[in-house]
């Protein structure tokens, strides 16, 4: 009996453990279909734009757009991590933050541009502003593929099982290539950028099972796709009998693609009148390179030939000042000595008469005295100048002597 009840509580234990394990897979396993839903009508809204701008042109009146606007938004918001605030609780989050911080990398990107839009003020509506732009700037692929590279960011924004970090994520940037191709036309003032209410997919166009006449780019196989998406157990062979289409419906195909034919043709050929254009403006402003860089080969010649003149007039009056300086110098030391020999300023500091000064004042009109006497500088020629008689050898001074002390014979 013992061994009964073990065995039975053991068993309804395992039977309890098998009831989370089926739990979580049936989690995991409707995780996996919402994902994998989203993705296919994601693809299935950007066809239906695609179809719809060959016949008209997509703004902010257009379902399809507002359908393909949701889609993406609950794509970018799916399993998207609230903020913690400081005391612990977790506030709701938009994908506008992720956007915000994973597309900074991006060249010449609208962030700051929104940031700055006044009459947009909630996250969720500059969220569906950056939508918006960046289809009229045919950037949103690049956008999404910039924000996909960084791990790291999309890591911290999104908890685990988002599609942003699933394997779906590298089909979302490859969808949204083809939305290059359109001219989108949006007011960014309008009730699109309410931020107060969520975004609501109309599922309704992607329930039919039949091939319309007016999509040109849709095939079968697409729709078979389409069809077994939304569960498991459906085959291709539940889709319905193939469509049948009759000759009324056949001539407005052929026609719709003569006329998607002569506008492609019309756009070839202004794609090919603009590149003309271009090749011309390129080829002038080649021509305008070159001539501007002639000029500054040019003015930089100039420019060194007038820095070596001028380095070479520097040497010059470098040259020319020293020179002077040399002289001034020569000029100091001869007027030093000059004053060293001079005998006049030396008898100056005992008060006695410059002797030298009024001989040279009394016979400045003998040139000869000079030869006669010697050198006047000694006291002993002066003596033997004065010995002399003045009426037999000399003319007789016309001044008188004015030392003191010494008078003539």
């Amino acid at each position: 009996m013992a061994s009964r009840n073990l065995g039975g509580r053991s068993g309804s234990r395992g039977g309890g453990g098998g009831g989370s394990g089926g739990k979580k897979s049936l989690s995991a396993r409707n995780a996996a279909v919402e994902r994998r839903n989203l993705i296919t009508v994601c693809r299935f809204s950007v066809k239906t734009l695609i179809d719809r701008s060959c016949f008209e042109t997509i703004d902010d009146s257009s379902p399809e757009f507002n359908n393909f606007a949701a889609i993406l938004e609950q794509i970018l918001s799916h399993r998207l991590k609230g903020q913690v605030t400081w005391f612990g609780y977790e506030s709701p989050r938009s994908f506008w933050d992720y956007i915000r911080v994973a597309c900074r990398k991006v060249s010449q990107n609208c962030i700051c541009s929104i940031e700055n839009m006044e009459n947009v003020s909630s996250s969720r509506a500059k969220g569906r502003a950056w939508i918006r732009v960046a289809l009229m700037e045919k950037h949103l692929s690049e956008y999404i593929s910039t924000a996909l590279r960084d791990f790291k960011t999309t890591r911290r924004f999104y908890e685990d099982g988002a599609i942003v970090l699933g394997e779906e994520a590298n089909m979302l940037a490859g969808m949204l290539l083809g939305l290059n191709a359109i001219d989108f036309s949006f007011c960014l003032k309008g009730e699109g950028l309410d931020g107060s209410f969520p975004a609501v997919i109309d599922y309704t166009p992607y329930l039919k099972f039949t091939q319309s006449s007016d999509s040109i780019s849709s095939d079968e196989e697409e729709l078979r796709t389409l069809g077994s998406s939304g569960s498991e157990s459906s085959t291709p062979e539940n889709v319905g009998p193939p469509f049948i289409m009759d000759e009324n419906s056949w001539f407005n195909k052929c026609k719709r693609v003569k006329q998607k034919y002569q506008l492609t043709l019309e756009q070839k050929g202004y794609l090919e009148e603009l590149l003309r254009l271009r090749e011309n403006q390129l080829s002038e402003s080649v021509s305008q390179n070159k001539t501007l860089l002639q000029r500054i080969e040019d003015s930089d010649l100039a420019h060194k030939l007038e820095k070596e003149q001028l380095e070479y007039i520097i040497v010059e009056l470098q040259d020319q000042l020293k020179s002077y300086q040399s002289l001034d110098q020569l000029s100091a030391e001869v007027s030093l000595s000059q004053t060293s020999l001079d005998p006049g300023q030396s008898q100056e500091g005992d008060g006695k008469p410059d002797t030298l000064n009024s001989v040279s004042e009394g016979k400045e009109d003998t040139p000869s005295l000079l030869g006669l006497c010697g050198s006047l500088t000694s006291v002993a020629s002066y003596k033997s100048l004065t010995s002399l008689k003045s009426n037999d050898y000399l003319a007789s001074p016309t001044t008188e002597m004015t030392s003191p002390g010494l008078t003539p014979s």
